[in-house]
């Protein structure tokens, strides 16, 4: 009973964890953008407007939940879920320090893998649905980039798994003891951070939603909580992006002196703001330079890689 108890804590500190940085991070992004381009930013509700959240949160929860007539309405309600879904459960097959983990599954790469290939689902669902123009014309961005992306992805990571002989995350944080992967999978790496980019629908890559040409994208007909997923949504994924490149290159858990957990979050954090960094000072490409970048340029040094790395392996170099 007491493992019981242990195992539902994690989930519940895990998840929440997950909610209440993305939270967090509404909050810190504001903060850290006006500081960057030279304003105040939000200030007026507790100290430093860190209340802000709180009063955006009882807004989303009593604003109208309205939903189109036009629309339709079963698939329309539940396309933000899958979304919110889809990233929490990315977060269960990640290790945060030895023994602190959800599911520590022998197939975690491709259980991430797979998680993020259903939220473009709910992407694609959202534009359909609506039954507007600029929403399905923000869906259609979104999808073909999202799983343009994804095959980049998912090839950056398959050195990492050579190198680690295993696609468990706590056995390729265990495979970094002597030399992160950042330095051996230096290419994988900036994919892998490219691709996450693109997989948030982060700038330089929010062209679904870009704001002068499609209002907002494949979310424009949603209000209320329904929007309130969308948005949290997207923060967790920035948040799930920066745990899995500590994972995958910078060393998880492993650190001097402080607790492992605290090494984690210190990466995590670095991360996160260069996620917010590049939304200040990073131009927004037109789609087809975005696709072309992908197919172009980001597919065949992932495969390069991918060669170079097995041919090292082969010949017993790791």
């Amino acid at each position: 009973m007491s493992e019981l108890w242990q195992n539902l804590l994690t989930v519940v500190l895990v998840m929440g964890g997950a909610l209440v940085i993305a939270g967090g991070l509404t909050w810190a992004e504001r903060r850290m953008l006006a500081v960057w381009q030279d304003r105040l930013g939000p200030n007026r509700i507790g100290p430093l407007g860190a209340f802000q959240v709180l009063a955006d949160m009882i807004k989303m929860f009593f604003k109208e939940d309205w939903t189109p007539p036009f629309a339709d309405k079963p698939v329309f309600v539940i396309a933000p879920a899958i979304i919110l879904i889809a990233t929490l459960m990315s977060f269960s097959v990640i290790a945060f320090a030895p023994g602190i983990t959800v599911a520590d599954l022998n197939i975690g790469v491709l259980f991430f893998l797979a998680w993020s290939s259903i939220s473009v689902y709910s992407i694609a669902l959202a534009g359909w649905a609506s039954n507007n123009k600029y929403s399905m014309l923000g869906s259609l961005r979104a999808v073909g980039q999202m799983i343009s992306y994804e095959v980049f992805m998912g090839l950056s990571l398959m050195g990492v798994v050579m190198l680690a002989g295993s696609f468990r995350l706590s056995d390729i944080v265990a495979a970094q003891s002597d030399m992160w992967f950042c330095i051996t999978q230096f290419p994988a790496f900036l994919i892998f951070l490219i691709a996450g980019l693109a997989e948030a629908r982060r700038l330089p890559f929010d062209i679904p939603e870009s704001e002068g040409e499609l209002v907002a994208g494949y979310h424009t007909e949603y209000s209320g909580m329904k929007f309130g997923m969308f948005f949290v949504g997207e923060y967790i994924g920035i948040t799930l992006i920066s745990a899995l490149i500590v994972a995958l290159f910078f060393g998880g858990w492993m650190g001097p002196w402080l607790p492992g957990i605290v090494w984690y979050f210190l990466k995590m954090v670095v991360f996160i703001g260069f996620f917010m960094l590049m939304r200040a000072s990073m131009p927004r490409p037109r789609y087809d330079q975005l696709m072309q970048f992908g197919w172009k340029l980001m597919l065949p040094l992932a495969l390069l890689n991918l060669l170079i790395t097995g041919g090292i392996v082969l010949a017993g170099g790791f």
